[in-house]
């Protein structure tokens, strides 16, 4: 059996997150009440239906105030070694409020503030939820992720083979619109040569091949990549064995286009022959740089 718990901050795409397992075969239910989890669980184990094989669960501040009492129970499936996986989804506390105002709904916690407001509610959220975040296999923030990509890594995840697989994720990004808050671990690749001074290669993105070729025709591309490569391959084992499930890995250029994006992709490539489960999403490929 597969058991995927979603919870994390109200408006950081849970919903979504549930809808992109329904669409691989997960049996669902949205805002479980806390206190009903250890039974749903038993039940879902013990059941003969093939339904049950694969099931999510999203559960968060909505489903009550037995928290403690969750997170005790969320803490016993690890330590039993259960087949239960946790995602945590979050994002900027500006962006969140952008999305309530935009929806017009208000936040699940807003009663139990003094003023009433999202800021304030998410502010206590965010305080009762920090436990489950450290307990969490998967962490996303979707602060600067689309629908489309989110959809993709959370599929990424659990489609992956083998109860101890590692998932490893690189992410390219520019440092002029911020660095990803879900990384790990990030690597500065602004000292390799730049194709945006390149008139010709300039509207180009680093899934162009000429400018893929430009990046890696370069003695100091050749240099950072084999030690950056031999680092991963080093560590990559041992975060293994330290049970992490996934790995996420920022790549960041100036503009997150074209050096970012060759790199980020080269590793992915490369990591998927050596049989790593690797993805690679590139956030900012899109945007404008002036």
């Amino acid at each position: 059996m597969e058991f995927a718990i979603i919870t994390g901050i109200s408006g950081a795409g849970k919903t979504s997150a549930l809808h992109a397992l329904e669409d691989i075969g997960f049996y669902c239910v949205d805002n479980l009440p806390a206190a009903l989890l250890r039974t749903f669980y038993n039940l879902c184990e013990t059941s003969t239906d093939v339904l049950m094989n694969r099931v999510a669960v999203v559960i968060d501040v909505r489903g009550g105030q037995n928290l403690s009492d969750l997170y005790s129970d969320i803490k016993s499936f690890k330590e039993k070694r259960k087949p239960v996986k946790v995602l945590f989804l979050g994002a900027r506390e500006d962006v969140l409020v952008t999305r309530y105002k935009e929806t017009r709904r208000r936040h699940p916690l807003a009663d139990l503030v003094p003023d009433n407001s999202v800021e304030s509610a998410l502010h206590m959220e965010a305080s009762y939820l920090e436990p489950f975040k450290k307990l969490a296999d998967y962490i996303i923030d979707t602060t600067n992720v689309s629908a489309k990509l989110l959809k993709e890594r959370i599929v990424g995840f659990f489609l992956s083979t083998g109860e101890s697989s590692l998932i490893l994720s690189f992410v390219s990004f520019g440092f002029k619109f911020g660095v990803p808050a879900d990384c790990d671990t990030i690597f500065d690749v602004r000292c390799l040569p730049n194709p945006f001074y390149i008139p010709e290669l300039r509207e180009k993105t680093g899934l162009d091949r000429e400018v893929f070729d430009y990046v890696f025709d370069s003695d100091s591309t050749a240099g950072f990549v084999e030690r950056l490569r031999s680092y991963l391959e080093f560590a990559l084992p041992l975060y293994l064995k330290e049970g992490k499930a996934e790995l996420v890995v920022g790549i960041g250029c100036t503009g997150g286009q074209h050096r970012s994006v060759s790199i980020a992709k080269y590793l992915s490539d490369y990591f998927n022959k050596l049989d790593y489960k690797s993805s690679v999403y590139h956030r900012d490929i899109n945007k404008t740089v002036l």
